[in-house]
């Protein structure tokens, strides 16, 4: 567990070069355990824009995955949209195959409130109906508002309230705790 102050916390927040492979060696259990009939190789990685997809990226060749690397932008499926308006770098999600009976590995770099993990399962479900998703965060943070919980955790993050976890990348990557004003 991370330390509680921000300056402890970004001193020894762990190099995410040792989380990586210690991530992929889950799902490669996890796999071998639940999808006997299907290696995570064959899976399709899925990660979240821009953080998610900076790790999936990671994890992808980690993992060596056949399938191409998919990529979600979640912005008109957030329940925020009518609040904050058009996020201006909205891009589109690139999917490379249906996901229509795909074991999903749906990949984002913190787990906070829950509601950008529902977002993505949602347009996820737009494309079709996955055998199945396997969530996968780099960083856990306390603060759930919505009843979603990982499958794979990097990194269990303890904060105060007035901080949140950044990640900064894509090369390379580095999660840094910050204070909110």
């Amino acid at each position: 567990m991370m330390s509680q102050s921000a300056t402890e916390n970004s001193q020894s927040a762990p190099h995410i070069e040792s989380l990586i492979p210690r991530m992929a060696e889950k799902l490669r259990s996890r796999f071998a355990d639940r999808h006997a009939s299907s290696a995570v190789e064959d899976a399709l990685m899925v990660g979240i824009h821009t953080g998610g997809v900076w790790v999936a990226e990671k994890l992808h060749a980690q993992l060596g995955i056949k399938q191409t690397l998919g990529k979600l932008d979640i912005s008109f499926y957030r329940d925020d949209f009518s609040r904050i308006g058009m996020n201006p770098q909205v891009m589109p999600s690139q999917l490379p195959t249906t996901v229509d009976d795909s074991h999903i590995i749906l990949v984002d770099d913190i787990l906070h409130t829950g509601r950008t993990i529902r977002a993505a399962l949602n347009e996820l479900f737009d494309y079709g109906r996955p055998a199945s998703v396997t969530l996968v965060v780099l960083g856990e943070r306390s603060g759930r508002e919505l009843p979603i919980q990982a499958d794979i955790v990097g990194q269990h993050i303890s904060l105060n309230e007035h901080e949140h976890v950044k990640l900064s990348g894509p090369d390379p990557l580095r999660l840094e705790v910050v204070q909110t004003p």
